[in-house]
């Protein structure tokens, strides 16, 4: 989230940070051996599915936003690897890839229309003057959040289908997690969308820290106001917007029934039978029409209304209630914007760990052992060793005379003893 917009969306789409789930999928055969194993991945899936989905509802960087998305999507991936769903884990790693380099990259086109600009609070009213980045971001959203019949549904309603169906250690638990998480990932999208694209323009006031975060972050960005308003960028950014907007609509529906149902992953991925939760799932398929329309009557889509409302109302219609909100919860807020002091556990355990480590190795290793000793050391030690022989030379003769009688004194005698 760090580097330009398209390397955030291909690392956080299709690369690196998937790369994990690809790897357990194969090695299914492996994992298939030990529900201990399996169960400790569905927990670690389920807790990193909620609870990374509520530091998204603090954070106010756009892009930050998508990115912690993509670290509780993961989680979802990770459930499904645990509930033996290898199938549905790698759908719905593709159908991400899709809704979420689109996410990323209509979170660049915004930036680019507001000048650089990253901070919500700082943005607003957007969908007048960026109308191709607004509707593809709707798209990209309602397919996070899996509405019926765009690509998210399908895959993600499928794993929590999976978790449900399996009776494996910790499955309970993951089922409340991922069915919590379709709530925080609702609100967390649709905040997105309201403060950025809907509301009153506050780029033309001055700064608006409505979430009560009073940070100066990106003060050296253009200043954006009523002579410089926001610009939907070129073809060149809105084209892929397009490109991905479209499967990320159709995909799903196309895909789910030889992907998730058929042999597609034949021969590459290995369930046992007593661990297939998809073929008893597979038994009540009729299709993805029909798997459409019965996920408008499941929790799940009671879920996302309800995250959809809440964020309506808090940010349509009482865009000064969060915070009120966030004085009143200002602890838990803290923990959230905090991520839990991980990042500052990490920074003062690993990161300053490795550097004191690293200078106790340059202290001891390098300069003492090495240095001090090895290469300083031994040619002290010539040098030491140089000043007492040179005392030997002296330059007068009977001394060399003297030496010269003792080792022949010594020779004889050793050649006495040896007889």
């Amino acid at each position: 989230m760090e580097g330009p917009t398209p390397i955030s969306a291909l690392i956080h789409a299709a690369t690196m940070v998937t790369a994990g789930i690809f790897m357990v999928a194969r090695m299914s055969p492996l994992f298939e051996m030990s529900d201990t194993a399996l169960s400790v991945v569905m927990v670690i899936g389920a807790i990193t599915a909620f609870f990374m989905g509520l530091i998204g509802i603090v954070q106010n960087d756009i892009k930050r936003i998508v990115a912690y998305s993509t670290l509780s999507q993961l989680g979802y991936m990770t459930v499904a690897l645990g509930a033996s769903a290898y199938s549905v884990a790698i759908f719905h790693l593709a159908t991400h890839a899709f809704f979420k380099a689109l996410l990323f990259l209509g979170a660049g086109a915004v930036i680019i229309a507001m000048h650089h600009e990253q901070d919500l609070r700082k943005m607003g009213g957007l969908r007048k003057f960026t109308p191709i980045t607004w509707i593809t971001a709707w798209i990209g959203t309602l397919a996070l959040v899996g509405t019926p019949l765009t690509s998210g549904f399908y895959s993600k309603d499928l794993i929590i289908e999976a978790v449900h169906e399996s009776g494996r250690a910790g499955s309970g638990f993951a089922y409340v997690c991922v069915l919590l998480g379709v709530l925080v990932t609702a609100f967390y999208s649709f905040r997105l969308l309201y403060l950025a694209f809907h509301g009153k323009a506050r780029w033309m006031e001055p700064s608006d820290h409505q979430d009560g975060h009073d940070d100066h972050h990106d003060e050296h960005h253009h200043v954006v106001d009523a002579a410089h308003p926001p610009h939907e960028p070129g073809w060149v950014v809105t084209v892929p917007l397009i490109a991905l907007a479209i499967p990320s609509l159709v995909v799903g529906y196309l895909a789910v029934e030889p992907v998730v149902f058929g042999d597609f992953f034949a021969g590459a991925i290995t369930v046992n039978p007593a661990n297939d939760v998809i073929k008893e799932i597979g038994e009540h398929f009729h299709g993805p029409a029909a798997m459409a329309l019965h996920g408008l009557m499941t929790p799940v889509f009671a879920l996302l209304v309800l995250g959809f409302a809440a964020a309506t109302y808090l940010y349509l219609f009482k865009p000064e209630l969060p915070g009120k909100i966030k004085d009143k919860l200002h602890l838990i807020w803290q923990v959230l914007d905090n991520k839990y002091g991980f990042d500052a556990l990490n920074q003062k355990l690993f990161a300053n760990g490795s550097v004191g480590f690293g200078r106790f190795l340059w202290r001891w290793g390098d300069q003492g052992l090495i240095d001090g000793m090895l290469v300083n050391g031994t040619a002290n030690s010539i040098g030491r060793l140089a000043m007492v022989i040179r005392r030997v030379q002296s330059g007068l003769l009977y001394h060399y005379a003297f030496v010269m009688i003792i080792g022949l004194i010594v020779v004889m005698a050793a050649f006495a003893f040896a007889r």
